[in-house]
């Protein structure tokens, strides 16, 4: 894991639960958590990104896949979201802060997949020619 983030469970309970919330967000390709959480999961999602732009690479499917908890997820990584970023070198998620949780007050914050800028097109020459 990329952080030190225990976030007050045991290690198998932990390692779940994000795998679990990373699968939610490539599919959903948005999640609302509380912050810390928000934090790995922007970080484990930006691994699995990067494994995604080799589409043709088996090695990286299969280890998606082993991270990953759904087949069609994994194949959505790879023929959707990955090409997306294929020209982008990091910074593939995005953690807004909402506010505090209603009932305990916890930090919460809604994570997203950055959307990609359409690609800019040449300039039309607007200067006619005498």
């Amino acid at each position: 894991m990329p952080g030190t983030r225990k976030l007050g469970r045991p290690t198998a309970h932990r390692n779940a639960m994000l795998r679990g919330l990373v699968t939610y967000l490539l599919e959903n390709e948005e999640l609302e958590t509380t912050y810390t959480r928000a934090k790995e999961v922007s970080a484990l999602a930006d691994k699995m990104i990067t494994l995604a732009k080799t589409p043709d690479d088996l090695s990286s499917y299969r280890q998606a896949l082993s991270f990953i908890t759904k087949k069609d997820v994994a194949r959505k990584l790879f023929k959707v979201i990955g090409p997306r970023y294929a020209d982008r070198t990091g910074g593939y998620t995005q953690v807004y802060k909402l506010g505090p949780r209603r009932g305990d007050g916890a930090e919460m914050a809604k994570i997203r997949l950055t959307p990609v800028a359409a690609a800019a097109e040449p300039a039309a020459e607007t200067e006619e020619k005498k």
